[in-house]
This record gives C-alpha cells, sequence and structure tokens, in this order.
C-alpha cells in the first residue's frame, strides 16, 4: 500500500507522547478516531505490512492525520470517547455499537451514583461512552473525583463512609448537601467526560471570583484547585490545534508574526486589601508556569485598576529591558479599552513597540492596538478561544495570589 508522502510526514514527526487521534478523508470528513500511548509508534503501524482488509479500506481513504495530545493515557481514552461520540466517525461504528465496551453510568436518583457498567439498564440513567478500556476508564474516574467528588454506592446509605471521611463524595446521605448543590457538580463531571473541560474552566473562573468578592476565601481556593486540575487535564489540545490559535489570533489582529510568546495580565483586589497583580506567560498556546510572575501592588494604597495595571506593566518591561530578556510577541489585558490604553502608554513609554490586546469581560469585546474598533468573534473561533484561556488562567493566578496574602494577613493577626 502506497501512502502519499506528506501523510507519512505527518505520522512520522507525530510526537512519542499519550494522545487520540483524528484520520479525515479527502473531503476532511472524521473517519476514525484512535488512542495512544505513544502516538508516533501507533500511527507508524499503519505504515507497516501485513494489515486486515478493515485497516486497509481505512488507510486508502486516509488523506490527513490530526493529533491532540493528552496528560496521559486515562485521560486520552476519556478524549477518545467523547469525540467518537461527537464526530460518528464511519470505522468506529462497531465501537459505539457494541455493548460490550463499558460505558460510564450516571443514575436517576435525586442524587446520582456514577459508575461503570456495560449494560444499559437503567431508563432512567445517563450512559457516556463507550470507552476501549474498563481499567483505564477507572483510573481517569479516580483522577477527576479527586477534584469533583460523586457517590458511588449501589443505594443512599444513612451515613456517610469511608469516600464521604476522605473528601472522594460529598455524602449526600448525611443531609447536609442540596439536591442542586450536588447535581451541578455532576454536571461538572459529565462536561469533563465530554471532552468540554475548557468550557468548564471559564465557569469555574466566575464562580471563584464571586466566592472571593464574597469573602468565602475557603471556598473560592477550592474552585482554584478545581481549575488547576482541570488545567492539567485539558492540557491535551494538539500541537496542531494550537497553531491554529495562533495563526488564527495572527489573521485576526494583523500582527507580523506568529505570537508564539503571549504574556497575559490580571489584577486582584478587594476593598484595596491585598492589591495584587499576575501575569502568566503561554508558550506556542500552552502555559509556561516557570515564567509566570506575581507582583504586590508598592506604589500606592486604594482601589484604582488603572494605576496598579501600570505598575505591573512598568515593573515587568523595565526588568526585561536591563535584564536584556526577550520580550514577548504580544500582550493580553484583562479589561476594556481603558485598560488597553494603559499599558500602552507604559509600553511607549519604555521605547517598545509590543502588539497588545485586551479582552472586555462581559461582551468579550476584544480591543487590539493593531485596530481601530473592538473586535467581536464568534463563540468557537480558535483566536477567541486562545484570548479566554490566558485570560482565565492570569485570573486565576492573580486570585490564587490574593487569597494566599489574605489567610497570611488573617493567620499573622
Amino acid at each position: 500500500m502506497e501512502q502519499s508522502r506528506n501523510l507519512k510526514e505527518k505520522i512520522f514527526s507525530a510526537p512519542d507522547s499519550p494522545g487520540v487521534y483524528l484520520m479525515r478523508d479527502s473531503r476532511g470528513k472524521v473517519i476514525y478516531v484512535g488512542k495512544a500511548i505513544s502516538l508516533r509508534k501507533r500511527l507508524s503501524n499503519y505504515l507497516s505490512k501485513g494489515l486486515d482488509s478493515k485497516t486497509l479500506a481505512l488507510m486508502n481513504r486516509v488523506v490527513d492525520i490530526e493529533f491532540r495530545l493528552a496528560p496521559n493515557e486515562a485521560m486520552a481514552l476519556l478524549l477518545e470517547a467523547s469525540l467518537i461520540h461527537k464526530f460518528k466517525p464511519r470505522y468506529n461504528i462497531s465501537l459505539r455499537d457494541d455493548k460490550s465496551f463499558p460505558f460510564v453510568k450516571i443514575s436517576g436518583e435525586e442524587f446520582p451514583a456514577i459508575s461503570i457498567t456495560r449494560k444499559k439498564d437503567e431508563p432512567l440513567g445517563r450512559y457516556i461512552g463507550p470507552y476501549t478500556n474498563a481499567k483505564i476508564l477507572k483510573n481517569a474516574l479516580k483522577i477527576i473525583r479527586r477534584s469533583f467528588a460523586y457517590r458511588s454506592c449501589r443505594a443512599l446509605p444513612g451515613k456517610s463512609c469511608i469516600y464521604g471521611r476522605i473528601n472522594l463524595c460529598p455524602a449526600p446521605c448525611t443531609g447536609k448537601l442540596s439536591r442542586k448543590e450536588y447535581n451541578l457538580n455532576i454536571g461538572n463531571v459529565i462536561l469533563i467526560l465530554e471532552g468540554k473541560a475548557d468550557l468548564l474552566i471559564h465557569r469555574l473562573s466566575r464562580i471563584m471570583q464571586n466566592k472571593s468578592k464574597a469573602r468565602d476565601f475557603e471556598a473560592a481556593a477550592g474552585v482554584r484547585d478545581q481549575i488547576s486540575t482541570l488545567a492539567e487535564l485539558s492540557a491535551g489540545l494538539s500541537g496542531v490545534n494550537r497553531k491554529n490559535e495562533l495563526e488564527d489570533l495572527k489573521n485576526k489582529l494583523g500582527l507580523d508574526k506568529l505570537p508564539e510568546r503571549i504574556e497575559g495580565f490580571d489584577l486582584s483586589n478587594i476593598s484595596g486589601k491585598q492589591a495584587v497583580g499576575s501575569m502568566v506567560s503561554f508558550y506556542r498556546g500552552n502555559p509556561d508556569k516557570n515564567n509566570y510572575r506575581r507582583f504586590r501592588i508598592k506604589e500606592f494604597t486604594g482601589i484604582d485598576d488603572y494605576k496598579m495595571l501600570a505598575e505591573v506593566v512598568r515593573r515587568r518591561y523595565s526588568r526585561l529591558i536591563k535584564e536584556k530578556t526577550a520580550l514577548p510577541d504580544l500582550l493580553l489585558i484583562d479589561g476594556g479599552k481603558g485598560h488597553l490604553l494603559t499599558a500602552l502608554r507604559q509600553i511607549n513609554e519604555l521605547g517598545l513597540s509590543l502588539p497588545l490586546v485586551s479582552i472586555a469581560k462581559k461582551e468579550e469585546l476584544v480591543y487590539s492596538s493593531t485596530k481601530k474598533r473592538p473586535l467581536r468573534f464568534s463563540s468557537d473561533t480558535p483566536a477567541l478561544n486562545l484570548i479566554r484561556r490566558v485570560r482565565d488562567e492570569a485570573h486565576r493566578f492573580a486570585l490564587g495570589y490574593h487569597l494566599l496574602l489574605r489567610r497570611k494577613e488573617m493567620v499573622g493577626r
């Protein structure tokens, strides 16, 4: 079997990492989705001789392959199942129809239990899957359960069990948790299983902000930890997808080059106390946590976002100039036009020429130093997805630092 040179090059360039691969035909339609511990090794098998007739028929139709990385095999399994559910690929039909494969079952009870099953035997239950490996699926659910606790017992007991005591179950059996609160958490688990961790991160970021404003710092810290877990899970977007996001952002902003290094800024304070700023760094669309920075506001006290932002931006890039360190390709500010102009003024006064964007909170209008008018992107635009991801991570990092200082302040009293 002869494969096109481009397809072979794509396979040979596949990363030696866990992930999922999507095979497309000449029309760009996904016809097969598979997972692997090593994408490179798994895909290389498709080039070998002696393939069975079904695999030969598949490869004769494949013209392109897309990769999506995952932090581990368990998360690759979840991603594989969600993509099969989304695209319904022709050559995965046997998996979707075969009842011998495991499903995740969410029972139809008032406080649903989550379990693994091979039978759809409960009319009111919800079933997600199927999945290709029950053992790996169990590991994936263990990872999720550490941050998004749920019950797994067959019948609701009269008192809390060991899972409640080790925080793997919110113990609805005790009557201390409302049905609404519990089912909100089950909805979060479903989003993860359906491969929508990015959407959940966006929602939780708002909840964390509201908890912090209400001075419920312990709850805000708990949500922050959930976001951190999700950030690891959602890091499974492929290098191909990240590059698409970068190219889309470059084109929409009219940048001269691909914004490989993006630095995002956010501020956090409550009633002017413990005012802090954060800077996160993204390289080629992924968080580069070694280059994150925190800033305690030193030059004034009170509430003034513009002064805070000016101080943080000035301190950041004065230091880079002094240290003769490479500058980012793009700056991203959480805020509106006023925030953009404030940051731009500091950049100009330092004699630098860097493109900036800011994103307004409610309508998500994007203001750019390269455009006269604000930009409005559709909700699924790759460029907007990247902007949101940087913005949400900057917000999480700023609020996390603020919560840390608040707790230290309370302990010191």
